[in-house]
């Protein structure tokens, strides 16, 4: 009897078991198709987004651009798409809830969230005050700040994740990431820019968002004690060389302020002077900050010979240009711009990547012997010194401030670079030294140009007195 009571009571158990088992396996198939439907809504909102870009190219260029800055985190956007999303439910009548793992109480949301949301990357965004860039690899999250990059607080979910949100950033730009092609740009007009490469490209697909973050550039502003990227006697030297038309190149790593040293300059420069900048992709924006002046912006495609670095400087120098600012030297166009410097086009500018400024015409040289013409390489070397890079500058953040480090003049003497240190940062005291003077055919130039700097430069103690 007691075993049959036993028996009883554990097939009671069992069937209860079951009951709950059929029940759990039941909520878990309805959350599992829900998650099916709702993804699919997820898709068809999106493709209807994407079908939602105007009939001319601004308009569609003006809905991308909301788009991106939606998903990029700018709030006016993102308000703009959470209520498209919330009319486009509306007149499609779904009444579904949001999965109970979005963490969303409304449907708008929860679609806005997997359509347009970062993830954690949405935490790091939240706190935009100095933040220069966000960089992911895989799950990993670093942000840069004051020119440094240090780890996140935060990691992403899942590798999954990061595809996704590429995924929502190139469907938006007509672009694709894929297997065929591994890597994607987005840039807005406001000169933040993403970049993203995907698996077999890199080791682990990235992403890479640059924030413009700077509104105003001049001299006198890197000249504050806000910023300290130069002291009062440097804007003094600076401002006579602009006026003076030296032709100037400016050298640093990644994230050292190198472009705003680039605006500031141009900045000073006079607003009727043709100035064309070519560039591989828009940074610098010149028109855009300083839309007074008579600039010409050229954007090239090296991959399409029609649009390439060579037709932009064959169309620039028949376009009267005073100056050219050319964002970077690289091998292909190196000749084209010692020509255009040595052909009239004086007080241009120009950035080259090397680590010392004292390497700056070596690798200048050496991209122009690359086209195979046979030039003579010394003859080249003082050609350039002598023309292309007269004045040097370098770029670096020390203790978190973007700071010009040197400022030097290039002089060619017996066959040989000379390199003048007339600016030199000394870390022990956070400030400059002077230790140099400028050459005299430099000083003969600046007072030619600009009588009024030429005496200020004296007083200074720039200038070498004839006979010294």
């Amino acid at each position: 009897m007691h075993e049959r009571k036993t028996e009883e009571q554990a097939d009671t158990i069992g069937l209860q078991t079951d009951v709950r088992s059929g029940r759990m396996l039941g909520r878990s198939l309805g959350t599992e198709i829900e998650d099916v439907i709702f993804q699919q809504w997820v898709q068809e909102i999106r493709s209807e987004l994407v079908g939602m870009k105007g009939r001319t190219d601004e308009e569609k260029q003006l809905y991308n651009e909301t788009l991106n800055r939606a998903i990029l985190g700018y709030d006016e956007e993102r308000g703009k798409l959470l209520a498209i999303i919330h009319d486009i439910v509306s007149k499609r009548r779904l009444t579904g809830r949001p999965p109970r793992t979005s963490g969303y109480t409304t449907l708008p949301e929860a679609i806005f969230a997997e359509i347009i949301g970062m993830n954690v990357l949405e935490l790091v965004l939240k706190q935009k005050e100095g933040l220069e860039e966000i960089q992911v690899v895989g799950r990993q999250i670093f942000e840069v700040r004051g020119g440094y990059a240090l780890p996140s607080g935060y990691v992403l979910p899942s590798v999954r994740e990061l595809e996704r949100i590429q995924q929502n950033l190139v469907l938006f730009n007509n672009d694709t990431l894929n297997p065929r092609k591994k890597w994607a740009e987005v840039v807005l007009r406001d000169g933040s820019r993403v970049t993203m490469t995907g698996f077999g490209f890199t080791a682990e697909p990235t992403l890479t968002i640059r924030f413009y973050t700077v509104k105003r550039f001049d001299l006198a502003l890197l000249a504050s004690a806000e910023l300290a990227t130069m002291d009062d006697r440097m804007e003094t030297l600076i401002l006579c060389l602009i006026r003076s038309y030296f032709n100037m190149v400016v050298i640093g790593p990644t994230n050292s302020g190198k472009t705003n040293l680039i605006k500031a300059i141009i900045a000073e420069m006079d607003d009727n002077e043709r100035i064309i900048t070519i560039e591989s992709r828009f940074e610098l924006n010149l028109k855009r900050d300083f839309p007074h002046k008579n600039i010409v912006e050229y954007e090239i495609d090296d991959e399409d010979p029609r649009h390439s670095g060579l037709q932009a400087f064959k169309l620039a120098l028949r376009q009267s240009p005073k100056r050219i600012c050319h964002a970077e030297i690289r091998d292909d166009d190196a000749n084209l711009y010692v020509r255009a410097c040595t052909r009239g086009h004086e007080g241009s500018i120009t950035s080259v990547h090397v680590s010392e400024l004292e390497d700056v015409p070596d690798a200048i040289t050496d991209m122009c012997m690359l086209d195979g013409r046979g030039m003579n390489p010394l003859r080249l070397r003082k050609r350039i010194t002598e023309f292309v890079t007269q004045i040097g500058m370098e770029m670096a953040v020390v203790h978190g401030k973007r700071k010009i480090v040197r400022i030097v003049e290039y002089r060619f003497e017996n066959e040989e670079v000379c390199v003048t240190d007339l600016a030199v940062y000394d870390k022990s005291t956070d400030g400059w030294k002077f230790p140099g003077k400028l050459s005299q055919p430099a000083s003969r130039k600046i007072g030619k140009a600009d009588q009024e700097g030429h005496a200020l430069l004296s007083k200074l103690g720039f200038i070498e007195k004839e006979g010294e």
